[in-house]
């Protein structure tokens, strides 16, 4: 679990910059509108449960991948 964990911590980093990089235009990118989409399958289930919530938005999609590694880090933890 301790290599699950933190491989999924590499991708949500690698995403989370990705996002912040097309979303602000850091390094020189071009602003994209869909920056975020390497965001959506680390966040699986808990962004669809966000917006069947009408919780959905910015902050939920940025956090939903974190309910993961939080989950993650219990398993590691617990054995």
């Amino acid at each position: 679990m301790k290599w699950a964990f933190w491989t999924f911590c590499a991708l949500y980093a690698g995403a989370f910059l990705l996002f912040l990089m097309g979303t602000f235009g850091w390094f020189g990118q071009d602003k994209d509108p869909l920056s975020g989409v390497f965001l959506i399958p680390l966040g699986l289930p808990w962004n669809l449960l966000a917006d069947r919530l009408d919780l959905g938005g910015l902050v939920s999609g940025m956090l939903a991948p974190a309910l993961n590694a939080g989950i993650l880090f219990w398993f590691w933890k617990r054995h």
